[in-house]
């Protein structure tokens, strides 16, 4: 399965503990950086990430920061990309199985390495159950996509 794979600063060591994993698994590994500790933005990885899943390029992607929270609303900006935080095994599993989850977010600076890789087998594992239940909801999140166009974003400045 081609994975998509990008991290910021403060995920890229995880990241690459990671890749080597999937890739001694037999994945294919799109590797979208970052390769070193110098600060840089999550969302150019986020955006990197979601592109890849969007155009074919990665069947599901995995990306990491320092806690996962920005990078998650980052990509979840992405119309068509459903990203979930995890830290637990129950959610990367059922995010995927109820909720179509195709990118999994971690957090380096929360979790450890034995729980990252046990989220990331629980999440490339689980196939979407495609439940009539489930379709509606997704039908629901996508009209949200939709209806969020043009709406007022960002909260600098917003008090």
């Amino acid at each position: 399965m081609p994975i998509a794979l990008g991290a910021d600063h403060a995920g890229y060591e995880l990241k690459d503990i990671l890749r080597g994993d999937l890739r001694a698994q037999g994945h294919e590994v799109i590797d979208l950086g970052t390769d070193g500790p110098a600060p840089v933005d999550y969302p150019d990885f986020a955006e990197a990430v979601g592109l890849a899943i969007l155009d074919g390029r990665a069947a599901r992607g995995i990306l990491v920061c320092g806690s996962g929270v920005g990078a998650s609303v980052a990509a979840n900006k992405i119309p068509g990309i459903r990203a979930g935080l995890c830290h637990d095994t129950y959610s990367a599993r059922q995010g995927v199985e109820h909720d179509d989850m195709n990118l999994l977010v971690l957090g380096a600076r929360v979790i450890g390495v034995e729980l990252a890789r046990e989220l990331v087998r629980a999440f490339l594992e689980a196939r979407f159950s495609a439940e009539a239940r489930h379709r509606r909801r997704l039908r629901k999140v996508a009209a949200l996509e939709g209806r969020g166009a043009g709406a007022a974003g960002g909260g600098e400045g917003k008090r």
